[in-house]
Formats: structure tokens, C-alpha cells, sequence
């Protein structure tokens, strides 16, 4: 196991984090993690996470940021201790990756642009995400992008209806049935939401804005703070993107892997990339019979599927479905992953 002295120049592996939301799920956590097969309020699992959560009345400064496995520390300490070494010549990890299992549909929401953020929240970054779908219940769907031209005259009235009418908000917005392996780019100002039934893992900016602005989410009754994150009603409309609709503001979400290469064992896949958004990438290797050294500096790497080893240097660890681990900038080119049968990793990394 690495130690504190060694910990930049090997995968720093973290306890299980999952977050706290005021919607319900996680019962599909069971096959991936091995957790009860229930649903509930903790429905996320922050990986590798230098982020804190928003959750209005909560009062845990750590809640939502990872703590390393054999001492708890917190991952922004570690960080703050030895940037260079974990981060090389980034300001930060620049990404936040979750897994996400809604029992229920989420509020239609949007994220803010850059530019948005940094006048109303103070951050350089907005809250651009993408997803992958790991599993299903049946009937799973998303929502994604208007259906139709809607003003925002109107769509504020239909804010208002949604305290008496739940699924108002659902009549003008494409419903999309999703299963295993679909891939979503869910750019900044798109309205959308994930619908019941879907294990995501989600990659995004590393922030917490979301303009949600109906008055339920399923029978949790909305407050302005978590509809609004502090802003008035009319501000808070501006975050979304009125001029995305219809199937092509559908289409352009809809994402199919690209080949990168494909030899010695080892298929690599942009899922998402340069053409899609600077904010970050996501890439998938499928690794048979093989070792694969990791070279992508300050990134995170999810096991999505089989079994393997994390190995370098006097170092050696199993990892299988559902683990993850944090690749420092000193340990780049220095750990691999290797298998005798399958496994597939996610690589996420932030960009600009």
C-alpha cells in the first residue's frame, strides 16, 4: 500500500464517497459497488473528488470531497501539500466525476456557461458534463434539449404551473430512451434531465451549479435556494440556452465513440473530446490479455467493467468493477494496467 512519501508517484486510491441529494436512488449501485440493492438519499458517488457539495443546510465542509483510503486524508490537502507533483502544470484536477442512479426523474435543469459563472457564482469554471450510460432499470430515459421554439415567457410560466402540475415541464423537452453505452454531451445552457432508472457515470467541470427550476423533485418540494442557488427567478432563466430545440439540439448531444487506436490488446475510444467541448475529456480502453502503461498526467480512471492489476514500480493492486483511482502528474508514464482476461477503464481528465 503507498505511503504519504510515496503517494505523488503512484494511483492514489480513496474511501467510498457518496453524496447526499434531495432525490432518491442508488439501488443500482448494488451490481457495480456492492451495495445493498436499495434506494435512498445518497445517490451519488464522488470520485476522486477535490469538489464540496452544495446542499443547502448541510454543514460538513468535507461533504462530497474524497478522502485518501489508509488515512482519510482529504484529496484538496493532499493537493495543497504537493500541487506540482499531483497536478504538474495545472491549477487544479479541472474535472468532477460521479456515478449517478436516479430512482426518479430529476427537475429539468441547466448548467451556466464560463461566462455566467464567473459574474454570478465567482468561478472560472462553468458546469459543462457529459455522461455515460453504465446500466438501466426498465423504462429508463433522459430528457434533452426543448422539443419546439419555447420563449422564455413562456417557459416562466410553466415554471410557475409546475408547483400544482409535476410534469408540466416534461411537454416541451425531447424524451430519449437510453440504454447501456449510450454517450451524452450535455453542454452549458441545454435544459435537460436525467429521467428514473439510469446509472450514469457523469464527467464534468468541477462545480456544483444547477439552475433547476421546477418546484418538485418527485415529492420533495423545492426551495428558491435549491431552484436558484441565490439568485432571483429572472437571472436565474438566463443560464438557459432558448435556441437549443428540436432534434438537432438533440442530435447534438447524441455521441458515438471514436477509435483511437486499436493494437496489442488494446482498444482505445474518444467518448468525449476536442470536438465536443475544451472543458474536458473522456476516453474508454477495453484492454484483453494485455498491459497498457498510464499516460494521461493528473487523471482520474474508473473500472467499468473486468478485473485487472495497478502495477509500477514495487507496487501492485487489484482493482475490478466499479473501483477507481487518481493518476498524479509524477506517476504518469510510471503505472500500468494489466490483465489476463477484460477490463475496461474510463479516463477522464479536465482541459483548458
Amino acid at each position: 500500500m503507498q505511503n504519504a512519501d510515496k503517494s505523488p508517484y503512484l494511483p492514489v486510491f480513496f474511501r467510498r464517497n457518496r453524496v447526499f441529494r434531495v432525490y432518491r436512488g442508488g439501488k443500482l449501485f448494488h451490481e457495480l459497488l456492492g451495495d445493498p440493492a436499495e434506494d435512498g438519499n445518497m445517490p451519488e458517488e464522488w470520485i476522486c473528488s477535490s469538489v464540496r457539495a452544495i446542499n443547502p443546510g448541510r454543514t460538513d465542509p468535507l461533504e462530497g470531497i474524497s478522502l485518501r483510503e489508509e488515512d482519510g486524508k482529504p484529496f484538496s490537502e493532499l493537493i495543497a501539500e504537493n500541487k506540482e507533483a499531483y497536478l504538474g502544470e495545472r491549477d487544479d484536477v479541472g474535472v468532477l466525476v460521479k456515478y449517478l442512479d436516479s430512482a426518479v426523474r430529476l427537475p429539468m435543469q441547466a448548467h451556466p456557461t464560463r461566462a455566467y459563472s464567473e459574474k454570478h457564482f465567482n468561478s472560472t469554471y462553468g458546469k459543462a458534463e457529459a455522461w455515460l450510460v453504465l446500466a438501466t432499470r426498465p423504462g429508463a430515459c433522459i430528457y434533452f434539449g426543448f422539443d419546439r421554439r419555447v420563449s422564455k415567457e413562456e417557459f416562466s410560466l410553466a415554471v410557475d404551473k409546475s408547483e400544482t402540475d409535476k410534469e408540466i415541464m416534461t411537454s416541451f423537452v425531447n424524451r430519449v430512451p437510453v440504454k447501456s453505452g449510450d454517450v451524452f454531451f450535455v453542454g452549458a445552457g441545454v435544459i435537460h434531465a436525467i429521467g428514473a432508472g439510469c446509472l450514469i457515470l457523469e464527467v464534468q467541470e468541477p462545480t456544483d451549479f444547477t439552475i433547476q427550476p421546477e418546484h418538485w423533485c418527485a415529492d420533495y418540494k423545492l426551495n428558491d435556494r435549491e431552484m436558484y442557488l441565490g439568485l432571483d427567478k429572472e437571472t436565474a432563466l438566463e443560464c438557459f440556452d432558448f435556441e437549443k430545440y428540436g432534434a438537432a439540439a438533440l442530435e447534438s448531444g447524441r455521441k458515438e465513440p471514436k477509435v483511437l487506436s486499436n493494437s496489442g490488446g488494446v482498444l482505445a475510444e474518444e467518448l468525449i473530446g476536442q470536438s465536443e467541448t475544451p472543458c474536458f475529456s473522456m476516453n474508454r480502453f477495453s484492454i484483453e490479455k494485455a498491459q497498457m502503461t498510464l499516460a494521461a498526467p493528473a487523471s482520474v480512471w474508473i473500472c467499468v467493467e473486468g478485473e485487472g492489476k495497478v502495477i509500477s514500480d514495487g507496487y501492485d493492486r487489484k482493482i475490478g468493477a466499479g473501483e477507481y483511482f487518481f493518476l498524479p502528474a509524477a506517476a504518469t508514464g510510471k503505472c500500468a494496467v494489466s490483465t489476463g482476461g477484460k477490463i475496461k477503464m474510463v479516463c477522464c481528465k479536465g482541459g483548458d
